[in-house]
């Protein structure tokens, strides 16, 4: 898969503003943001995460949603928005991180952002990171202060990167990429079917050192719902993911040895 814009996908049922080739562009005083949102199965919260989306007072956007083959409500939910959406495309993958990459193939914005199908945007989101984006030019990619049911994940302290995941706000909702700085970063790896997110992360913070900035705590762009697909994956799976993806970003052996031991114990009920 080469990271390269394409305007459609093969092999799918397919609709969008694309397929009557009506297509978005951007100028220098409007960037344009390409928003990705993977689907499955996702009638519960679908209208509500859309209708976060055309609340925004930021109109250039594009929309893409990436289904992986739904068998609810969820195709005809779309269809009701084909007028809205600017492409989604439904077929069975393999997983949420193979529908980002695809989402990432079919962006033509400047900028790339994921808003997932159970979460929302607050009001202001696009006005936010656009705030960012302009007063920031120089940064490579934004983390938006993110509301959970327990509080607000806010700022970025990428030094915490190499023992922790709390470095980072979220990444649904709340992370936002320069498209050419996303190519030099490549695909999520589908190798990790858990935590894909904190290996891209990882090469894009630590391997190709791009640069980036975390919004204020009361400059939240999204609302995170409890029970995701992350929480529905047992403890276990996770912490064996995260040291195969230390392993494989060539971290400190004798780091990652001292971070295995110590999540063992202090997690040991949960093995």
């Amino acid at each position: 898969m080469k990271f390269e814009s394409i305007l459609t996908l093969k092999n799918c049922d397919d609709g969008g503003l694309r397929k009557k080739n009506i297509l978005k562009k951007t100028n220098e005083n409007n960037p344009l943001i390409t928003i990705i949102t993977a689907t499955y199965n996702s009638e519960n919260y679908l209208n509500e995460c859309l209708t976060s989306l055309y609340k925004q007072n930021y109109e250039n956007y594009e929309h893409l949603v990436i289904d992986g083959g739904s068998t609810d409500s969820t195709i005809d939910i779309l269809k009701r928005n084909e007028d809205k959406i600017d492409y989604w495309c439904s077929q069975k993958d393999a997983g949420i991180y193979d529908a980002f990459n695809k989402g990432m193939q079919l962006a033509n914005g400047d900028y790339i952002c994921f808003l997932n199908s159970d979460d929302t945007f607050t009001d202001n989101a696009l006005q936010i990171y656009l705030r960012y984006i302009k007063r920031y030019p120089e940064k490579d990619f934004i983390f938006g202060s993110v509301r959970k049911h327990w509080g607000v994940l806010y700022g970025y302290k990428p030094y915490k990167i190499f023992w922790s995941w709390g470095f980072y706000s979220s990444h649904s909702t709340g992370f936002l990429i320069k498209k050419n700085s996303a190519k030099k970063v490549g695909f999520y790896n589908l190798d990790f079917k858990y935590s894909s997110d904190y290996d891209y992360f990882y090469r894009m913070i630590v391997n190709q050192k791009l640069k980036g900035i975390g919004t204020k705590k009361d400059e939240i762009v999204g609302n995170f719902r409890r029970g995701g697909y992350s929480s529905s994956i047992p403890f276990i799976d996770h912490f064996f993911e995260e040291i195969k993806i230390r392993i494989k970003n060539n971290q400190n052996k004798f780091l990652i040895l001292i971070i295995f031991i110590y999540k063992y114990l202090k997690n040991f009920n949960k093995f």
